[in-house]
């Protein structure tokens, strides 16, 4: 479980949906500090564990919110640590750790992103699969869902999106089969309102990248 908020350097650029400065490409700046960093890539390395789950704060894929030509991320997430996050990837795509998954919050919205080696290059290696869960209870609705949709075709490695319904993750494990089913409520004003699935993904062991079931 990683803490990317009290140790990381300001976010670049501004805070909030943006262009890329020099900044966000700044070899020293950080999500984890150097020490968490070290300590995550140093425990992914010795690990022999089938499954390797890494859970952190904000969304680790790269993801453009420009629709068509040009380019705007959120850089209070890993959009704004690139060079950071190419370290983990690289790490990823260099020592193989067995089946990594990153289970991620803090965006009131559920997404699932295959984790390239390359953003820019959607034929990269896929080195690990990310869920991000939304807010179980928060009526704040996800004020993005609208170009975020519009930018969908744009992000080919984003598999799933939902920014309307509250709820949150389950995921079930099998030394075979890691399965995320997304679990809803159609309204968080009315007590006792039912749950229902809204969608499901499931990784192979051995096979990175997920796949709607």
């Amino acid at each position: 479980m990683l803490d990317t908020r009290q140790y990381r350097t300001d976010q670049p650029c501004g805070d909030g949906l943006g262009a890329r400065c020099a900044a966000a490409l700044d070899e020293a700046a950080t999500m984890t500090g150097p020490d968490q960093e070290r300590w995550l890539l140093d425990g992914l390395d010795r690990s022999r564990a089938r499954w390797n789950v890494v859970g952190q704060q904000t969304i680790l894929a790269e993801y453009d919110f420009q629709a068509g030509p040009g380019e705007l991320y959120n850089l209070d997430q890993w959009d704004g640590y690139v060079a950071a996050r190419n370290r983990i990837l690289s790490f990823l795509e260099k020592r193989r750790p067995a089946n990594p998954v990153v289970l991620t919050g803090d965006i009131h919205s559920s997404w699932v992103h295959d984790l390239k080696a390359d953003f820019a290059d959607p034929g990269s290696a896929t080195v690990g699969t990310e869920f991000v869960g939304t807010s179980i209870s928060s009526d704040f609705p996800a004020p993005f869902v609208a170009p975020v949709v519009a930018a969908l075709p744009d992000n080919p490695h984003t598999r799933f999106f939902d920014g309307a319904f509250r709820g949150y993750v389950r995921c079930d494990v099998t030394p075979q089969r890691w399965t995320s089913t997304f679990r809803v409520v159609d309204t968080v004003l009315v007590p006792g309102a039912p749950t229902r699935t809204l969608a499901t993904f499931a990784v192979e062991d051995g096979r990175p990248g997920a796949q709607p079931v």
